[in-house]
């Protein structure tokens, strides 16, 4: 799976919370051998996987409310 440059170019989500949950959700996934193994043998890397469940809004994600 390569990152949907289309969707990333096209999108108008906010780059900098949608770079935070990615770093956040790549540490995740890379902590977890299993699931870390299985993205790198469908020949995918970590962070690519991630940006594209991003920007397909396929993660889930709760925004802290400012004080």
């Amino acid at each position: 799976m390569s990152i949907p440059l289309d969707k990333l170019i096209d999108s108008n989500e906010n780059f900098y919370q949608m770079t935070c949950l990615a770093i956040k959700e790549a540490d995740i996934i890379s902590r977890i051998p299993e699931k870390r193994d299985e993205i790198e043998k469908e020949g995918d890397k970590v962070v690519s996987y991630v940006l594209s469940k991003a920007l397909n809004n396929d993660i889930n994600y709760k925004k802290k409310e400012d004080k």
